[in-house]
């Protein structure tokens, strides 16, 4: 672990100096960075090879960017100002291709290993759900991980249209890589009508808990989260939010909306229930700004970056404190 606590932190723009709207968009108005130079490394992977209806989620790194110059630098609830903790910065995007997917898997892959090698811990923008997939790759080195999946789809069927690679399959093809611990792997929110009675198999098969709404409305953010840290226990665990776990009232910019979904408050009282977690990782994906007018849902999108990173900055704190 680098030495947090004698390094110069970097610092978003001040507002009351240079004002939100001015300045190069980058993630909470952040320096540029290398890996290398940072605990905790903000990437965007503007890919969207993987979607299967409708697209756009390439371009939500760069509109998350631009909302997140919304977010302040203190947590109004914990008191947590990450910046003074850790070192963060926007380490920009991963490379990819836009006309191959199978090199993107690669490249993305490769990025995520020397962000792991450069001692980083990186909080990801997607792209679509697939890209979930390469980011483990390149992060885990050591045996499998836990999973704290927040999502209205399990995202754990085997192909569509005969392609395996998907933002429906990553941790289906994660678990049979070894990336995951199914037995330690929890996906809270699911609902929706499927299109096989089998589309679960795999998961329930495997350990997987699914917690589907009618659940997670019947017993609260707390009590599920109680059970989700119990389940992830204190092993290396990734934490990985798609946006379409909220209702589309709230957040409609997304490629598979389903209605009834959670609500924002309910997901930022879930979030900082991650806190004191092993986190080694996390992303937020599915943003898609061509379905998002008003851009309310990249403004949910780093507004959720901003709870994750709280929660990141805090437990790599008291690790090196």
């Amino acid at each position: 672990m680098k030495d947090i606590m004698s390094e110069k932190h970097f610092k978003p723009l001040d507002s009351a100096a240079v004002p939100r709207f001015g300045g190069l968009p980058t993630f909470m108005r952040l320096p540029v960075a290398t890996p290398d130079q940072v605990d905790i490394a903000l990437i965007g992977v503007p890919f969207d090879g993987g979607t299967t209806n409708r697209p756009g989620p390439r371009h939500g790194p760069r509109e998350v960017r631009n909302q997140s110059s919304m977010v302040r630098p203190v947590h109004h609830v914990t008191g947590i100002s990450p910046y003074d903790l850790v070192r963060v910065g926007d380490c920009g995007d991963s490379p990819v291709n836009p006309l191959d997917l199978m090199e993107s898997l690669e490249l993305i892959s490769g990025y995520f290993k020397g962000v792991r090698e450069a001692g980083a811990i990186p909080l990801t923008v997607g792209g679509d759900h697939l890209i979930t997939l390469p980011v483990l790759r390149g992060l885990v080195n050591e045996g499998p991980v836990g999973l704290i999946h927040f999502d209205a789809h399990s995202d754990t069927y085997d192909s569509f249209f005969g392609n395996r690679y998907n933002h429906g399959t990553p941790f289906r093809r994660a678990v049979e890589e070894g990336l995951l611990d199914p037995k330690r792997m929890v996906q809270i929110g699911l609902r929706g009508a499927i299109s096989d009675a089998a589309n679960y198999d795999f998961a329930r098969a495997n350990g997987i808990r699914l917690i589907f709404i009618e659940e997670f409305e019947e017993r609260g953010p707390r009590e599920v989260m109680a059970e989700a840290r119990a389940i992830a226990g204190d092993l290396p665990t990734y934490v990985s939010f798609d946006i379409d776990i909220l209702d589309p009232s709230i957040a409609p910019g997304t490629g598979t909306p389903e209605i009834g979904g959670v609500t924002t408050r309910e997901a930022q009282t879930m979030l900082r229930l991650l806190r004191g977690l092993d986190i080694v990782g996390a992303d937020v994906v599915e943003v898609s700004p061509p379905f998002d007018p008003t851009g309310a849902t990249a403004l949910t999108a780093a507004t959720i970056m901003f709870e994750l990173l709280c929660v990141m900055a805090d437990g790599i704190h008291q690790k090196g404190s």
